[in-house]
């Protein structure tokens, strides 16, 4: 963890409880890979949903950490990007980038969104959509015809 991390981590830290304040907690705690502080921005009882994948659905901070464990040892230099954030009672939508290699030396590039629910200070609940980002040349023809089943 560098100095720019922690300070950045810090002046988060400072910021208020509200879904903006933990969106900036939780991406300086990601970007210092401080699984402890990542962790700790989400609820004992937190609830993870991810539509497009229900069966990748948890429920628990215990998930919370053997996930970004696994994640940060499989991406040593992962960095994390809130690209836009929309706040609104206790919710926050927002759009994120994460990106490194990984261990293997293969490039690691995850963007979508996460809209979570806040309940003092921490994530109580996210509905997921964060997804590997797809770098073949498929067309949208192509996805199109995947996805319905058809070939242009």
């Amino acid at each position: 963890m560098d100095t720019k991390d922690v300070s950045d981590l810090e002046k988060a830290e400072k910021a208020d409880d509200g879904p903006s304040g933990m969106l900036r907690r939780l991406e300086a705690a990601t970007n210092a890979h401080d699984l402890e502080r990542l962790v700790d921005c989400f609820a004992p009882d937190y609830e993870n949903e991810t539509p497009a994948h229900p069966a990748r659905g948890f429920k628990g901070r215990q998930q919370v950490h053997r996930n970004w464990q696994a994640i940060f040892a499989g991406v040593p230099d992962l960095q994390a990007r809130v690209l836009h954030a929309v706040s609104t009672g206790d919710e926050v939508w927002s759009e994120w980038e994460m990106s490194g290699r990984r261990r293997d030396g293969a490039q690691h590039l995850m963007r979508g969104v996460i809209i979570f629910t806040v309940g003092r200070g921490r994530a109580a609940r996210a509905r997921f959509y964060l997804e590997p980002v797809d770098t073949s040349d498929s067309d949208v023809n192509a996805a199109v015809g995947a996805t319905v089943g058809t070939r242009p």
